[in-house]
């Protein structure tokens, strides 16, 4: 670390690595809620609309970027884009990718008004069954150390692989 500061770098970034193995899934969610993987083609709109509104409650600022990201995201080769709704309100996103029997769930947000409902843990359920259903066995998840969101994740079986961090060099 004394070395990349001393050449202008500093941490850009810390996050929690998670992973676990799917086994048989976790509960099922709350009936209410209902998980589904959008059309991209059709959906990806709102999909990115829903990811963003979710985002967009810590950095307000990065709106229009987090709904271009969104688009983007939606629009990837073989995305799986999930939606979770509450009476066909959109109020979740999530997102995964598989490789090597390997499960990264990604994308998580959930939209202000419509948190603490279960929405994300719907989320996960869809998406561990959905890795269940494509013979996945470990499923991976990254996190803000201490947030919500890894507090979640390890409640539900998750734990740290390890705490990654991002560097960047300092132009000035």
């Amino acid at each position: 670390m004394e070395l990349l500061n001393k050449h202008g770098y500093q941490p850009l970034e810390y996050t929690s690595v998670l992973y676990r193995e799917i086994g048989s899934g976790v509960a099922p969610a709350d009936p209410a809620i209902r998980v589904r993987i959008v059309d991209a083609k059709t959906e990806g709109k709102l999909w990115a609309d829903t990811a963003a509104r979710g985002w967009a409650r810590e950095q307000p600022d990065l709106m229009d970027f987090l709904r271009d990201l969104g688009t983007v995201n939606a629009a990837r080769v073989n995305p799986l884009c999930f939606l979770a709704e509450i009476d066909g309100q959109p109020g979740a996103t999530g997102d995964m990718l598989i490789h090597n029997r390997t499960a990264l769930f990604a994308g998580a947000s959930t939209v202000p008004e419509m948190r603490r409902r279960g929405l994300q843990y719907a989320m996960l359920a869809a998406r561990m069954q959905h890795a269940l259903d494509h013979d996945c066995d470990l499923a991976m998840m990254c996190a803000a150390p201490g947030s919500a969101s890894q507090r979640n994740a390890e409640r539900h079986g998750f734990r740290i692989a390890y705490t990654r961090v991002k560097w960047e060099r300092q132009t000035s």
